[in-house]
């Protein structure tokens, strides 16, 4: 098992309870795969560097993970394949 921080930008039209249950649904699909979720911060909304599409803002929430690397990269397809989800990344944490 490996460390992980994925970021997640979900779509500003989303209610609290589209955030909440988008996250739940990020949530499952690690514990899925066999890994932990070990801390979710919510940032909020907040305006995007540049924007994507016609969409200016977005909701951020940074999640750190335990998971195994074979189920990175599953998980990273099924991010792009999540509706609300606007962008995404999956980076590995070093070892120092």
């Amino acid at each position: 098992m490996r460390d992980y921080e994925l970021m997640v930008v979900l779509a500003p039209d989303l209610d609290e309870e589209g955030v909440n249950a988008t996250t739940e649904r990020v949530k499952t699909m690690v514990t899925g795969r066999g890994g932990e979720v070990v801390d979710v911060q919510a940032w909020g909304r907040r305006r995007l560097a540049y924007p994507i599409g016609k969409v200016r803002d977005g909701y951020y929430a940074v999640a750190k993970l335990k998971l195994d690397p074979t189920a990175a990269e599953p998980l990273d397809r099924s991010l792009k394949l999540a509706e609300p989800v606007i962008r995404h990344l999956l980076v590995r944490m070093d070892e120092t």
